[in-house]
């Protein structure tokens, strides 16, 4: 005879006893509704079990108040636990341990739980509070299965005098490497350029860290493979993508801490819809957390809160509003703020469910997500005929459009290119590239725009891969366009954008190599090239190329083999358009065809110009001399000017050893000299000495705690007085160009200063609390430059890299080809 089992009927069933769901269970109890709390584990809070022993577990966001009765505040692990242990007792919450839920779903009345031992439970509203930790993601490499691989760390003391490598940039891997320091030696890698994703207190203590020497890390690296170690100190080899090339790391252990995968295909299962098809996209819920299944509600990390905090408020919040009562999230008087003088009559929720309806790519976001997004960002009102940013200009924030139309023009000011319409968003290529604006942006009509910085959107497309997917697809249209397609119709240039591909390649790496069959037009995205040749029997470089422009028409043109190599001077996107759609478009369209057979003509006259220059070189070889342009040029590209916008080369030819230019620029910035005249290195008579060269990405930028260092609207790279002197610019800066000292008062002006017209800056002296300081280009100094000005033979000058062609061929005293304002 079949056992029927009776349904046991709640008000409201909670699963998962994580922070979430504990204080969901904690303020049901306070209300007196009928509720249970299901954990599938034999204790609450498996996560927060699984920290490391000893972490201190924080209180983020720190500006956010407690709403909930369940106490939390920042402290120890043990302490968190115990503290939330008494308050299950306090509050006598109705839990049951070792239940783990089968199956979900609703009837017609309420809905049904089904418990893996069979048990059916009802109730008219369920909570999913279940986190994501339960199914961690894994290194998908060759020898990832070895046994010195592990995802959690359970107690970092029992590691003593090893060699560990902490897989993983978040918060969780960082604290891992926390911990371990002091006792092991430690490096991090981390696939991202920054650790953008950690709390602001988990970055201090890690660039403090570093500074001190008690870990290291690689940045931008992927770990390829691991292999065992038959003998030796270390059981295991990691070996490491990095952006010079691959690393071999020997080591004791690997702890990848990589997060979870996607809890998608179980929410599915219950039937709970998604706004798009990407695996990782948040589920639909409401602004009471309400799923697409009327009386489910997902709270916590599942739905997009990692945060300790925040899934604690949304417990108790999620409870208020099952009970039908409104609750004004902690946020809100912020929000209404920035709202002031946009919809001012409109609630907050109103405005921001606005913009998401206006905006599709805002729509990806879940509701948190964008009011992060919006305190962080800008709201715009810009009027009929102002300018948003100039072709050239250096900003790299990005702006999404709810209201209003903008123009675009990408060549000249006499023909709108593009315009862009409400819901659609510009500024993608320098969110990309970091580089230069590539045209300028006017208000058609009153518009209402966010303006967002690039760090919060890189951290957002880190998280939302759907939104990478978009931006990465618009910013190939762009560079499609900027390139080529300016008189392309609009399907031509659908059409070329969706049939290419985006390809990547490491400094150094060839794109492709002087006699290869052509495979298409490469439109180079960010990064930079140097395109080069065998003449003389020896590899030439004939020039360099910056993002927004292309290689690899020649071939395309004479229908020849590739006419020279081009080779990535530092990490390099391109956009690939096959050599068969090039072609068709070329045929179709003559503006192109045109520009193509003119650039095809200047290489082919610049290729008999180098072919000349290379016998006179072999002379000049003879006699002991190698100072050719193609080696001067490769010589800066080796220095870093590559990734430049700014460098102070020095004449040693003309330089007369005078020192002005260190003196004017020490009078001018307090007594400390942003350069070093004698360092540096030199060939034949060009010194690049130790200054800032205005990285296209700065380097120095990167892990900026206080987000001291931004770029100037001409590309001036400087630092602001928020600066907390934590060192960490100084460390990423490869080339050595960022000193700390100490800011003091006010100096009187020296004569350097009177005769520029220069006001001091603060002296720098020694002792005391540093700050960094570094070369600021004079950009509050009409004039420029003061060490450029101050040198009274001209051996000073700044260049960019565009300009290096013409200038390494004027300073080995070898001919060159004319600017058309020259001739």
């Amino acid at each position: 005879m079949t056992k029927v089992i009776t349904p046991k009927h709640f008000n409201t069933i909670i699963i998962g006893a994580g922070p979430s769901g504990l204080s969901a269970a904690a303020r049901a109890s306070e209300r007196g509704i009928s509720y249970l709390l299901l954990e599938a584990e034999q204790a609450p809070a498996s996560t927060i079990r699984s920290y490391q022993r000893g972490k201190h577990v924080m209180a983020e966001p720190r500006g956010l108040p407690l709403r909930s009765p369940l106490p939390f505040a920042a402290a120890l692990r043990e302490t968190v636990l115990t503290n939330w242990e008494k308050s299950i007792a306090d509050y006598k919450i109705n839990v049951r341990y070792g239940a783990k839920v089968f199956g979900l779903h609703r009837t017609e009345k309420c809905h049904e739980i089904e418990l893996l031992d069979g048990e059916i439970l009802t109730a008219d509203n369920v909570i999913l509070a279940i986190g994501v930790q339960g199914n961690l993601r894994k290194l998908d490499i060759p020898g990832a299965d070895v046994p010195q691989v592990q995802y959690q760390l359970d107690d970092p003391m029992a590691f003593q005098n090893e060699t560990i490598v902490v897989v993983g940039g978040g918060d969780s891997g960082v604290e891992n490497a926390l911990a371990l320091t002091g006792r092991n030696r430690i490096i991090i890698l981390n696939r991202a350029e920054d650790f953008s994703n950690c709390k602001d207190s988990n970055l201090l203590q890690l660039t403090e860290a570093r500074k001190k020497g008690a870990l290291d890390w690689l940045l931008q690296t992927k770990p390829k493979l691991i292999e065992q170690n038959a003998k030796g100190e270390f059981p295991i080899t990691i070996f490491a993508e990095t952006p010079e090339g691959i690393e071999r790391i020997p080591c004791h252990r690997v702890i990848a801490r990589l997060g979870a995968l996607p809890s998608r295909p179980l929410l599915e299962s219950f039937g709970i819809s998604f706004p798009t098809d990407d695996l990782s996209a948040l589920p639909t819920l409401s602004t009471h957390y309400e799923s697409s299944i009327p009386g489910l509600y997902i709270i916590g990390a599942l739905a997009g809160y990692p945060l300790i905090k925040q899934g604690i408020n949304q417990g108790y919040e999620v409870i208020e509003y099952i009970l039908g009562n409104p609750v004004e999230p902690a946020d809100t008087a912020m929000l209404r703020e920035k709202f002031a003088s946009f919809c001012s009559d409109r609630g907050v929720d109103d405005v921001l469910e606005k913009i998401q309806k206006n905006v599709p790519l805002l729509a990806m976001l879940n509701r948190l997500q964008l009011r992060e997004l919006v305190l962080e960002s800008n709201i715009l009102l810009p009027k009929p005929g102002e300018v948003i940013f100039k072709r050239n200009d250096y900003s790299t924030t990005f702006y999404s459009v709810v209201e209003g139309e903008l123009d675009i023009w990408i060549d000249n000011d006499d023909t709108i290119d593009d315009v862009v319409k409400a819901g659609e968003f510009f500024g993608e290529m320098a969110l990309v590239s970091g580089r230069r604006r590539a045209g300028t942006v006017r208000a058609r009509t009153n518009c209402v725009l966010i303006e967002t910085p690039r760090r919060v959107m890189q951290k957002l497309i880190n998280s939302v891969q759907s939104m990478r997917t978009i931006l990465n697809e618009v910013a190939i249209k762009s560079v499609v366009q900027i390139c080529i397609g300016v008189s392309l119709s609009s399907d031509e240039l659908n059409d070329l954008a969706k049939h290419a591909t985006l390809k990547s390649f490491a400094a150094g790496e060839d794109l492709f190599h002087e006699g290869d069959e052509a495979d298409g037009l490469y439109l180079i995205q960010s990064g930079s090239v140097t395109v080069s040749r065998m003449i003389g029997g020896k590899e030439v470089v004939l020039f360099y190329v910056a993002a927004g422009n292309y290689v690899g028409e020649m071939s395309l043109v004479s229908g020849e083999p590739r006419y020279a190599t081009v080779r990535a001077a530092i990490a390099t996107e391109a956009v690939l358009i096959d050599a068969g759609r090039m072609r068709d478009i070329i045929a179709r369209n003559p503006e192109i065809r045109g520009a193509l057979d003119a650039r095809f003509l200047q290489h082919l006259q610049e290729q008999e110009r180098r072919q000349q220059l290379g016998t006179a070189s072999e002379s000049a070889g003879a006699l002991g001399s190698q100072a050719t342009p193609s080696n001067l040029i490769s010589f800066l590209i080796q220095q870093g000017v590559g990734e430049a916008t700014d460098v102070l080369l020095i004449d040693e030819s003309l330089c007369i050893r005078c020192n002005h230019c260190e003196q004017a620029c020490a009078d001018t910035h307090g007594g400390a000299t942003r350069l070093d005249r004698d360092a540096g290195p030199i060939y034949a008579n060009i010194r690049v000495p130790t200054s800032c060269r205005h990285c296209e990405h700065p380097h120095c930028m990167k892990d900026c705690p206080p987000d001291a260092i931004h770029r100037a609207p001409h590309g001036e790279v400087y630092i602001d007085d928020s600066c907390i002197g934590c060192g960490n610019c100084q460390q990423n800066c490869p080339y050595d160009v960022i000193q700390m000292a100490v800011v003091h008062e006010q100096p009187e002006p020296s004569l350097w200063q009177m005769l520029l017209g220069i006001r001091p800056k603060p002296d720098i002296e020694e002792g005391g609390a540093k700050v960094a300081v570094k070369c600021d280009m004079c950009k509050d100094i009409t004039g420029g430059p003061v060490c450029v000005r101050a040198c009274p033979v001209g051996a000073a000058l700044r260049v960019n890299p565009e300009e290096l062609l013409s200038y390494a061929g004027s300073s080995t005293g070898e001919p060159r080809l004319l600017d058309s304002d020259e001739s």
